[in-house]
């Protein structure tokens, strides 16, 4: 067998170690025949809340056995066809059992990946936000570029996109905008993307000199039907008004548009694109996601203290480099993964960046330390 057959063979064997660990493969069998015998029994809807959760956690359970058995079974196939082809002389046996192995390879690796999102709320929908920051209108004309950027990476990834509000710029762009993004793990994915995001480009707006515009990301779990989040009345103030959105026939000409502000941390939220009865239950909802986030960041300040600082190191909250002139590279400032493709970035292309995020924060370094240590 060839030596580059068998190092797929080995990273294949590896992500699937990692799978089964992740879901205690030596009782994931046991767990799921509770589960059955918990779904048979006739009072489990007496409590809808309730079965919905457990039918969402055996469905998970199922998924990840089955991810499990299949890749174990298609990397055992091929292997031994393999075997077979060589020990028989038919190469195009050999070549199409080498090809399998490579598609079973891609999948395990992201199966792998997204076993590691495996946090507290990483399964839940997510609340994005973009606000402009240094640079005025360069500014603003890049947050509408952010915008676009992550409603064409949710969509490609079958996300629902929902937009809750938005604020248009003075001249162009838009100077902030919040999302509700809905799919398996939207937040564990958009998670990483939190924090500045810096542009280096010649600016469009006939100045003719090379400008840099900052806008801020922030991602934030949506609080499920589980999750207690007690807000006081007292500890609030609402105020409605009139929606100042991009103009045209849908603006509001009433004071439906409702802003939240949370009295004791200074959490200010808003929801303008529906009626005052649903934007205030928008922005609630908003308000205590916000502060489950407090809450999930206070749980995990030492993680966090770490990942500040890698990150703070001369541009304040930087995390991530954008430049169009002179030359194009995206590069972020945690992990060293960069990539000269900015227009596939620009498009939505993401998911290299995120994945490098993820297996850095899980791993306790970035994968520019690690390789700086090989």
């Amino acid at each position: 067998m060839r030596a580059e057959t068998q190092s797929i063979i080995a990273d294949i064997r590896k992500s699937l170690e990692l799978l089964a660990r992740r879901m205690d493969w030596d009782t994931a069998k046991h767990r799921l025949e509770e589960f059955d015998a918990r779904v048979e029994d006739p009072t489990l809807w007496d409590d809808p809340a309730a079965a919905q959760k457990l039918m969402r956690e055996r469905q998970m359970l199922v998924d990840r056995i089955g991810t499990y058995e299949g890749l174990s079974r298609e990397l055992e196939d091929n292997a031994e066809l393999i075997e077979m082809g060589e020990a028989e002389g038919d190469e195009e046996v050999v070549t199409e059992a080498e090809a399998a192995l490579r598609s079973v390879h891609e999948r395990a690796a992201q199966k792998e990946l997204e076993a590691l999102l495996d946090g507290e709320a990483d399964g839940n929908d997510t609340f994005l936000e973009i606000n402009a920051g240094a640079g005025g209108t360069e500014a603003c004309d890049w947050a509408q570029m952010l915008q676009r950027m992550y409603v064409r990476w949710a969509e490609a990834h079958g996300y629902e996109v929902e937009l809750q509000s938005e604020e248009a710029g003075g001249e162009a762009g838009i100077k902030s905008a919040a999302y509700k993004i809905s799919g398996p793990n939207a937040y564990g994915w958009l998670k990483s993307e939190s924090g500045v995001h810096r542009l280096v480009r010649i600016s469009p707006f006939g100045k003719g000199t090379r400008e840099t515009s900052f806008a801020s990301i922030w991602v934030y779990p949506v609080v499920d039907d589980n999750i207690e989040i007690e807000v006081p009345a007292n500890d609030i103030r609402l105020d409605t008004y009139r929606s100042s959105g991009a103009g045209g026939q849908h603006v509001n000409t009433t004071d439906s548009a409702v802003r939240i502000t949370h009295l004791p941390t200074g959490i200010v939220v808003t929801s303008s694109e529906k009626s005052q009865h649903q934007n205030r239950d928008i922005a609630m909802k908003a308000l205590k996601s916000r502060l489950y986030q407090m809450e999930l960041d206070r749980r995990n300040a030492e993680i966090n203290a770490q990942h500040e600082a890698k990150g703070s190191a001369g541009w304040g909250n930087q995390i991530r480099s954008y430049v169009l002139q002179p030359y194009q590279m995206v590069k972020d400032l945690r992990t060293g993964h960069e990539t000269s493709d900015t227009g596939g970035v620009l498009d939505g292309d993401l998911d290299g960046f995120m994945a490098a995020t993820l297996a850095g924060q899980v791993s306790g370094k970035s994968r520019a330390e690690a390789t700086a240590e090989e």
